[in-house]
């Protein structure tokens, strides 16, 4: 028996051992926002349970409801797309540029942005951008496969000439061929916020040369400053005008958002105060950034114990390589500099601090959450009314959508413009395009000051008014207040004065 039981034990431990041998992916990252089975199980607890009880016990008074549901007042400036000189394109191009765009779907849209701005600089034609493989959500989409390329070219066709492929006799000039080997008319030199001059001196002898340029990396590679009047509005007129989604897209977005605001029986209750009523008709959009990437790349603390931290720098050396390193801050300094995303337990706290609360639709605008449904549930509780694309639409619905990121984005993004108010979890490339999209059409859009924020959760000794009250004067002027751009910021996140004229 003895025998027996001992050959057992040394069985299982000779299984423990060659485990992670046959079975590696049990024990690393499985892919993009998936935790690893032996690494991260540990379910993440609330982290701030005195300001938890006292949001579930809170009421909004009417006046603060009716003051977060109206809609922002006129503030001076209004959108104006026309540049001050006529539109008269020349007689002759110099000649094709390509451009190869990589990031995600926002990144990529500034970076359209840029491209014809950058085509108009050199009078020369544009090809439709391509847009690179994302190497963290591994999607192909195309250019078409996202906006609707027609309606691109016809808004544009003034300012200038644009094609949807290159001529036969430029065939030969693919991604593939760049990436074979270095070539004489790819542009690898273009500076990040490179000047128009720059694009003059370097791209044009190359034009006149082979009638043809491709500019490869292409991300932040014009300037926002020393830019004439005329291509900043063109950059804004690309931005807001130009770029729509495909009509299967907008046509999903307008299902879901009559959904949330014309919810089905599931919704349907007696309400039972005017303050409740208030919100009828009514949703916000949170865009919870919250996945594997961002909470890798922060180095911040975000309760999962010592697992947890482990699995994120494991991850991060995988994925960056050592381009990404550990912090040399704490977790409390980078809390107090503001560094640190909110988890969405720290978002719904917010949310109800500002006068939201569990009769109000939240949409949830997000890739996949790290964590999981584990880590929202402190949210759901709060948020009761919270839906996303798979809780709104059916699987037919989203079957031309599905496992593609930049579609799914897209989506979201139209969502977000359609919402009575937008709020994101944390600064990024999609929460600075909706600031500024909103910013140009004069809508409600909550910035977190994630540097207030940050001090307050640190604070365990504080009770849920003074947070609430903290919370509400430190946002009384970041719910869609229009800053005008200072030097070297983003015409995308500020699009005034550049591109909104006095009303």
């Amino acid at each position: 028996m003895f025998y027996s039981l001992n050959n057992g034990g040394v069985f299982v431990g000779l299984l423990v051992l060659l485990l992670p041998v046959f079975f590696p992916n049990l024990f690393t990252p499985l892919g993009h926002a998936s935790p690893s089975i032996f690494s991260e199980w540990n379910t993440p607890k609330p982290r701030h349970l005195p300001l938890l009880k006292g949001a579930l016990q809170h009421k909004t008074k009417y006046a603060q409801r009716s003051d977060l549901w109206s809609p922002l007042a006129r503030q001076g400036y209004k959108p104006c797309f026309d540049s001050p000189t006529t539109h008269v394109l020349p007689e002759k191009s110099e000649g094709y540029i390509q451009v190869f765009l990589d990031g995600g779907l926002n990144q990529q849209r500034m970076g359209i942005c840029d491209a014809v701005a950058v085509a108009k600089i050199l009078n020369a034609t544009l090809v439709i951008p391509h847009l690179e493989v994302n190497p963290v959500w591994k999607d192909s989409s195309s250019f078409s496969e996202i906006f609707d390329v027609d309606h691109f070219i016809d808004v544009l066709k003034d300012e200038i000439s644009i094609v949807k492929e290159l001529p036969k006799e430029y065939s030969w000039s693919s991604r593939e061929y760049y990436a074979t080997a270095i070539r004489a008319t790819r542009i690898k030199t273009a500076p990040v916020h490179a000047s128009a001059n720059w694009y003059l001196e370097n791209v044009i002898p190359v034009l006149q040369s082979y009638g043809i340029a491709a500019i490869a990396p292409f991300s932040h590679r014009l300037a926002f400053e020393e830019v004439s009047r005329d291509i900043q509005r063109l950059r804004c007129k690309v931005n807001f005008q130009a770029l729509t989604f495909v009509p299967h897209i907008k046509s999903l977005g307008d299902a879901l958002v009559s959904r949330l605001r014309y919810p089905s029986g599931k919704y349907l209750r007696q309400k039972t105060s005017e303050i409740e009523r208030q919100g009828d008709g009514k949703f916000v959009v949170l865009h919870l950034r919250f996945d594997k990437d961002m909470a890798a790349h922060s180095a911040c603390d975000f309760g999962g114990g010592k697992a947890e931290k482990l699995a994120l720098a494991k991850y991060r050396q995988v994925l960056w390589q050592g381009r990404v390193l550990n912090s040399q801050f704490t977790d409390e300094e980078l809390r107090n500099q503001g560094r640190c995303p909110l988890t969405p337990e720290e978002i719904g706290l917010l949310l109800t601090a500002l006068g939201f609360d569990n009769s109000t639709r939240l949409y949830l605008a997000s890739h996949k959450v790290y964590g999981g449904e584990a880590r929202i549930s402190t949210l759901r509780k709060l948020f009761p009314f919270m839906e996303d694309k798979k809780s709104l639409a059916s699987a037919e619905e989203r079957a031309n959508i599905d496992g593609k990121a930049s579609l799914l984005a897209a989506l979201d993004y139209y969502v977000s413009m359609k919402s009575d108010i937008f709020i994101s979890a944390s600064p990024g490339n999609m929460h600075n395009a909706l600031v500024g999209h909103r910013t140009y059409e004069n809508l409600k859009t909550i910035k977190p000051s994630m540097t207030l924020l940050g001090q307050l959760f640190l604070n365990k000794s504080m009770g849920w008014s003074e947070f609430q009250q903290a919370v509400q004067e430190g946002h009384r002027n970041r719910q869609g207040q229009i800053r005008l751009r200072k030097k070297k910021q983003s015409i995308y996140t500020y699009p005034a004065p550049d591109c909104m004229c006095q009303a």
